[in-house]
């Protein structure tokens, strides 16, 4: 990407988009172009088609999606799966037919079978039962991956695909439900501390195992692929790490500064025992994580505050 090539960044409000959006900015681009869910429908094919049309990107990071955590994905599958294939398809048959140079997809780790071996690796991708709390964005998000490698293969388009391990950072959904399990630990934590609260509550058994990547540091990972990866196999970006779900609840309670006691609800499901990516291929292509989950969490937290 040249300084001045035109770069649409779809989602770019969301976590990972506007995540893409600073790096580009401090990196010096310029010609980013951007449209809110407002001024533009992703679920229409033909106002995509339109947008499409009228600005001529040359680079597309595809950033938007339907997302959400264990509650949202087990109560609205039909919306998870409905509108991640729309829009997707409907991006990734644009951006072919006018001649984008190159397309970045976004996928996310869910897509490996439930009980993987650990690390995993990019070649485990459907070797396996799904996890069925989340299946249809897997689902979705599997199908963006083979719609991306099926236009590479008919058509020749340079259309690459990134898997994220579970994200934070700022402009998170911190909703108490819908959201993913580390934002919604902040908020409950934040909740707790401020209504000086004995006892906070968290799903779960807190013994299943999660790596967290900031948001800042994929953005990085993204924009070095896009600079120096152009293979139709997908690529995993994470940090190398994991925990269990107790010891992330007792940093952020640190990093919050909750008093109180964690009681853990072994009733509510926990999801896949244990989720960590194999990261050796895109650090053999040259790139690693700077960000330390504390230090990631204290800015989160920091920036989560000043919100409320």
């Amino acid at each position: 990407m040249k300084i001045n090539s035109r770069i649409y960044v779809a989602g770019h409000r969301g976590l990972v988009g506007s995540a893409i959006i600073r790096a580009l900015k401090q990196k010096g681009f310029e010609n980013l172009i951007k449209r809110t869910h407002a001024e533009l429908e992703l679920l229409d094919a033909v106002a995509v088609q339109n947008f499409f049309a009228e600005t001529k990107p040359e680079f597309v990071f595809l950033a938007a999606a339907k997302v959400g955590g264990i509650h949202a994905n087990s109560t609205y599958p039909a919306d998870f799966i409905r509108e991640n294939l729309l829009v997707q398809t409907n991006v990734i048959h644009e951006a072919w037919r006018h001649g984008v140079e190159k397309l970045m997809f976004l996928g996310s780790s869910c897509i490996y079978p439930k009980l993987c071996p650990q690390p995993i690796k990019e070649e485990y991708l459907l070797t396996g039962e799904l996890e069925p709390t989340n299946d249809a964005y897997a689902l979705a998000k599997i199908a963006g991956i083979k719609t991306c490698q099926s236009y590479n293969k008919q058509y020749g388009t340079n259309f690459i695909s990134v898997m994220p391990t579970n994200l934070y950072g700022i402009n998170d959904n911190f909703h108490p439900e819908n959201s993913h399990v580390l934002p919604a630990l902040i908020r409950k934590f934040h909740e707790a501390k401020l209504s000086n609260s004995d006892s906070l509550e968290i799903w779960g058994s807190g013994t299943v195992r999660r790596e967290f990547l900031h948001t800042d540091d994929l953005a990085e990972a993204v924009l070095f692929l896009m600079g120096n990866y152009n293979d139709s196999e997908i690529v995993n970006v994470g940090c190398g790490q994991d925990q269990t779900i107790k010891e992330l609840a007792e940093t952020i309670q640190q990093v919050v500064g909750y008093k109180g006691r964690l009681e853990f609800d072994t009733s509510r499901p926990d999801g896949t025992p244990q989720k960590i990516l194999d990261i050796s291929k895109i650090n053999t292509l040259g790139w690693k994580p700077s960000i330390l989950l504390k230090d990631g969490l204290e800015q989160v937290y920091q920036w989560y505050a000043a919100q409320d």
